[in-house]
């Protein structure tokens, strides 16, 4: 009975007294609580053969312990580790909830040892769990015998294995098969299995020594595919394998240098060295001896050393047959017997030629020459040819050896060397190329070097001759001014003869054809001279500018060379405005009426023809007879009451006056250096707003009889005009009432009877 529960501090002795005890006490018995044990897959209860991956990130509430007490107390979890060990989780007493708190690795630990326990706070019962470590793929395949070096010889077999690679990779499953590649296999000479990672050499492929002596092939060690953090996830590693391909004697002697050629020349004497040839086994890696010998072509006159490949002569060059040999010449491998082996030909060729002695050499008129002179006109015509340069050229060696060709070398492309090529003689001729280039401004002589340099012999001997070329200047320049226009400024009380402006201009020709002549004209130019010489323009001697009048001029300046060629410039000239007009009022005396609350404007004007000189500042500079109750607006000159006055009564009570007539002196000032100004005396009649504008009207006709005049003018005809339409009216309704009583009287009468 006591496997079902557990009594409190109590200890049983004797049997019957266990029977007795437990029938008195089994109301107070106290069952341990227990885990509930739901199966490998599932997340709750006593962590039983639980399994978990290996990449479970840090943090993750892997599982739920789960329990209950049979008497229903509340239970608190616990999870613990063996000593020493590694504590991978931590558990919520209340909840049960595991967490990971440590990363995870199979390859180091696949499973875990675990010491969960559940208690009512009386009982604890305690369980020993293991939790399996689940494989991912998280490990790449390892080479174990990479990189590496091999040396295979160049001769081995097309599909020969040469090697085998291996590489392991920790993971399980499909993440830890490993398959085999080659990076960039389309451009190498080797294949791979790749399952077993044994490397071959392609079929219908060779290794040569004599091409690639060294082969760097990649392999690629690829897994085959496993799930890491819940996507499939690919693992490979590479490494690189050398391949050291060792030489073998498969490949002939190369000549080194070809093609050979040889000379023989007329002081040649038998014993004289023609050429030498030479050549090495196509084998470098362990290359043998090379022996020479002729195979055809050599006619017997030559000989050539078979260790040192030197050809030399047999015979004087006067018996020689021919002008070209041409000898085949065999280099063989000697064996380390002394057996010919494998060999290769090539060709010499030969030349018996005459000796080349004799440079190209420049000739003038009286004999050999290395010096040309000529003076011209500059800008000839292009194509034209220099005839004042007799030059001719000449070899006096024979065939290759006479044949050279001319350059002419020197400023730019102004001339030109024809024939370029040339066979032992010729006449040289040197032809305009740039006409512009050739300028006297720029060069009062030209030099250059003529070149004669042979072509195809082996001392290419040369020779130089000078040629001077002495420019005369032309009249091919007009003369330039120094602006396309000037910009003049002068005050408007200069007086006659003052200078304006002075304008240059040159003309690069020499002498007389650079000598300018300044002339001006224009419709702006008639108050204006010029030097012709010197440029300077200046006011005629009578001119007067006034900027009031005219403030802008402009014309044209000339400058011209002494045959007639020119360039034109224009000249602008602004007169400056001077202060010289005081401002001036239309009368000195002027009278007007002023409406309480409406200003009067007065006017001056200032002829100055700039600002600020004709720029105008209006002030009062008294008023009778008071000087307080007016306002000036110095800008427009607007005279106005101030503002606190807004009746006649508030004026009468100022002047203590019933008279409203002010004499106001107002002065007009103008804003020049120095400043001028004017005063006029304002005649004012103040009158209340209500009153008739016809009153303030009629007040303003007093000065003016013209429009009183007129005004009477048009009463006068108003009135004849009213009388004759009136009369017109009243004649033709007379006339209308005459003629109803003439009809009136004709009826009466024709209605009268007969007696």
């Amino acid at each position: 009975m006591t496997s079902f529960f557990r009594m409190k501090n109590v200890k049983i002795s004797h049997w019957p007294l266990v029977f007795v005890f437990v029938h008195a006490c089994f109301a107070q018995a106290d069952f341990a609580p227990y885990f509930y044990d739901n199966g490998p897959y599932s997340h709750n209860g006593n962590l039983a053969l639980f399994s978990l991956s290996e990449d479970t990130p840090v943090g993750t509430q892997i599982y739920c312990l789960n329990g209950t007490d049979p008497e229903g107390q509340e239970v608190r979890y616990g999870l613990s580790f063996d000593p020493g060990s590694k504590e991978y989780f931590r558990v919520d007493p209340v909840s049960g909830n595991i967490t990971l708190v440590e990363e995870l690795d199979r390859e180091k630990q696949d499973s875990i040892d675990v010491l969960v326990s559940i208690t009512d706070g009386q009982s604890k019962v305690v369980e020993r769990v293991t939790i399996f470590v689940m494989d991912a793929n998280d490990e790449k395949p390892e080479f174990q015998n990479m990189p590496a070096i091999i040396d295979v010889l160049e001769t081995t077999e097309s599909g020969s294995s040469i090697y085998k690679a291996e590489a392991v990779d920790r993971d399980t499953g499909s993440g830890g098969s490993v398959t085999y590649y080659l990076q960039n296999p389309q451009s190498t000479l080797f294949t791979i299995d790749r399952h077993s990672g044994v490397l071959r050499i392609k079929s219908g492929e060779m290794l040569d020594y004599e091409k690639t002596k060294t082969h760097f092939v990649t392999v690629i060690a690829k897994d085959g595919g496993g799930n890491l953090n819940s996507k499939e996830q690919f693992m490979s590693s590479s490494a690189t394998l050398t391949i050291n391909v060792i030489d073998a004697q498969d490949t002939p002697p190369s000549f080194i240098g070809t093609p050979y050629f040889g000379y023989v020349y007329e002081i040649s004497v038998p014993g004289s060295e023609i050429f030498t040839v030479s050549a090495k086994d196509g084998d470098v890696g362990n290359p043998n001896p090379v022996r020479y010998s002729f195979d055809d072509g050599d006619d017997g006159v030559f000989h050539i050393n078979k260790t040192s490949g030197c050809i030399t002569l047999l015979t004087l060059p006067i018996y020689l047959k021919r002008e070209v040999f041409n000898i085949k010449v065999k280099a063989s491998e000697v064996s380390p017997e002394g057996r010919l082996l494998d060999y290769g030909v090539t060709t010499v060729v030969i030349r018996v030629v005459d000796l080349n002695n004799n440079p190209p050499t420049f000739y003038g008129e009286n004999g050999p020459q290395n010096m040309f002179e000529l003076t011209m006109y500059e800008h000839p015509p292009e194509g034209e040819i220099l005839r004042g340069l007799k030059i001719t050229v000449n070899d006096s060696d024979q065939g290759a050896n006479a044949k050279f060709n001319l350059r002419l070398i020197g400023p730019g492309r102004m001339l030109r060397v024809v024939p370029q090529t040339v066979l032992n003689e010729a006449q040289v001729t040197i032809l305009v190329e740039d006409s512009a280039a050739m300028d006297y401004e720029k060069h009062h002589f030209l030099t250059y070097k003529l070149l004669a340099v042979e072509i195809d012999t082996p001392e290419r001997f040369s020779a130089t001759a000078d040629i001077v070329i002495h420019l005369l200047d032309t009249n091919d320049n007009a003369p330039k001014f120094s602006s396309d226009y000037y910009i003049a400024r002068i005050p408007e009380n200069s007086p006659g003869g003052s200078n304006v402006v002075s304008v240059t201009a040159t003309d690069p020709d020499s002498g007389r054809w650079g000598e300018v002549k300044f002339s001006i004209y224009g419709s702006g130019a008639d108050l204006f001279l010029i030097q012709p010489a010197s440029g300077i323009i200046y006011t005629q001697p009578w001119a007067s500018l006034d900027a009031e009048v005219r403030s802008k001029y402009n014309f044209y300046v000339k400058a011209e060379d002494s045959e007639g060629k020119y360039s034109l410039a224009e000249v602008f000239v602004t007169v400056l405005d001077l202060n010289d007009h005081p401002p001036a009022f239309n009368d000195n005396f002027l009278e007007t009426t002023m409406v309480i609350g409406a200003p009067v404007k007065i006017e001056a004007v200032d002829d100055d023809a700039e600002v600020p000189n004709n720029v105008i500042e209006y002030a009062i500079m008294k008023a009778e007879p008071d000087n307080n109750i007016f306002d000036i607006n110095a800008d427009t000159g607007e005279i106005m009451l101030k503002s606190y006055i807004k009746s006649m009564a508030i004026i009468q009570n100022i002047t203590k006056q019933r008279d409203c007539t002010w004499s106001l002196v107002v002065q007009a000032r103008d804003r020049g250096q120095p400043s001028f100004s004017t005063t006029a005396v304002v005649k004012i009649d103040i009158t209340e707003a209500v009153k008739s504008r016809f009153f303030s009207y009629f007040l303003g006709l007093r000065k003016r009889p013209g429009a009183v005049f007129g005004i009477c003018l048009t009463v006068v005809t108003f009135a004849i005009s009213l009388t004759i339409f009136i009369s017109t009216l009243i004649y033709w309704n007379s006339v209308k009432k005459s003629r109803i009583q003439s009809q009136g009287k004709i009826r009466k009468i024709i209605r009268r009877p007969v007696s």
